[in-house]
């Protein structure tokens, strides 16, 4: 009896799946200039890499000028980037492209997180092309 009462209480761990991350100033300049649609907590920018790239999956990068705030505050955006980013691209991102997900003054680190993500889904449908 004790053995199946451990059983059915087993916690399965979450899978944090996470896309790869931008991190060469190239990329980022690369995805500057692909298509783009913004939104009142963020700026999605985002380009299909071309077929020569050995990049493989989706890749995704964050940032915030000093215009967002101090430290803290840029922080704090780009932890909550992550974040939507992290839930709503499995789903509604595509293999193949870049995206760039920069952080806007005031908002990012303050708008409803909810918003944020109804947000990012909406400006990827944008991007690619869907109403």
């Amino acid at each position: 009896m004790a053995g199946q009462m451990a059983e059915a209480t087993r916690v399965v761990p979450a899978l944090c799946v996470f896309p790869q991350v931008l991190t060469k100033r190239s990329d980022f300049l690369k995805a500057a200039k692909g298509l783009r649609h913004g939104t009142a907590g963020f700026h999605l920018q985002g380009r299909e890499r071309a077929a020569d790239e050995t990049a493989k999956g989706l890749r995704v990068g964050f940032t915030c000028s000093k215009k967002v705030g101090n430290a803290v505050a840029r922080n704090r955006a780009k932890r909550r980037l992550r974040e939507i980013a992290r839930l709503v691209m499995a789903d509604a991102g595509r293999d193949g492209w870049d995206y760039v997900l920069v952080g806007r003054p005031e908002t990012t680190g303050t708008l409803d997180f909810g918003r944020m993500q109804d947000d990012l889904k909406q400006a990827l449908f944008r991007i690619h092309g869907q109403p």
